[in-house]
């Protein structure tokens, strides 16, 4: 579904990230971790198209238009309701005002989010507002979703209950994903393979694990799996192979 080969991405001169070669196959649910610092949304940028490469090929098995992005921040029009969000996307592509009106509604409704679809942003919690923002990735039915981070500014209690979601989805869905994050934890619980980027600057793929934990996937199980406790370990050991730079104390 994507190949990235030898890619080096930079400003100016600099690379941020030099040389990756990373795989994700259809079907698969792939996350690139790495600490703050190590090109990890530069490379999703790059992958999107909204970042030039240095040097590198990078090759998508699906248009433009079957790749979704969940990004950081929401990207959700303040004056417009959720259902309206939600359905803004299914009108740009040619769907009738009342048909994605619906496919809005339905979305909003699988999302928990029943009786919210006339509320503005403004008036919606932060995890509702996530949710809305994940309606409106879905309801263009990607096969290929790429996700930056989105649920880094969520509390835990939040973050759980909205992973175990996308979990669920995914999987019905039969979604290949692309995640970039910094949580081991959150790495683990969601894929099926992690690579890890180096701390830039000219961050590099240092690792790849597989995660054996059996599908479907439930977040605590997953979480109490005899495996695990090892892929932690593992992972944070690759991590802490290259740890960043230490300031100096001024004396």
């Amino acid at each position: 579904m994507l190949r990235v080969r030898g890619v080096t991405i930079g400003y100016g001169s600099e690379p941020v990230v030099d040389g990756i070669d990373l795989d994700v196959l259809a079907g698969q649910f792939v996350t690139l971790l790495g600490p703050s610092g190590s090109g990890k949304s530069s490379l999703l940028r790059a992958i999107t198209g909204l970042t030039p490469l240095m040097r590198g090929n990078i090759a998508r098995d699906v248009p433009a238009n079957d790749v979704g992005f969940l990004f950081q921040d929401d990207a959700l029009l303040p004056w417009r309701t959720a259902s309206q969000n939600v359905a803004l996307g299914l009108v740009i592509r040619g769907a009738s005002r009342a048909d994605a009106r619906e496919q809005a509604r339905r979305w909003l409704l699988a999302m928990g989010l029943s009786g919210l679809e006339d509320r503005y942003p403004r008036q919606l919690s932060g995890g509702q507002r996530k949710r809305v923002a994940l309606a409106q990735v879905f309801a263009l039915k990607p096969k290929l979703l790429l996700m930056d981070e989105p649920f880094a500014s969520l509390d835990a209690i939040v973050r759980t209950r909205i992973t175990a979601d996308l979990i669920t989805w995914v999987e019905r869905e039969q979604l290949t994903v692309l995640l970039v994050t910094h949580d081991i934890e959150e790495a683990i619980t969601l894929s099926d393979a992690v690579y890890v980027l180096s701390q830039g600057p000219r961050g590099r793929i240092i690792s790849r694990r597989d995660v054996t934990i059996e599908r479907p996937r439930h977040v605590i199980a997953s979480r109490q799996h005899a495996r695990f406790g090892a892929l932690v370990q593992q992972l944070w050991n690759d991590l802490d192979s290259t740890p960043a730079p230490r300031a100096e104390v001024p004396q």
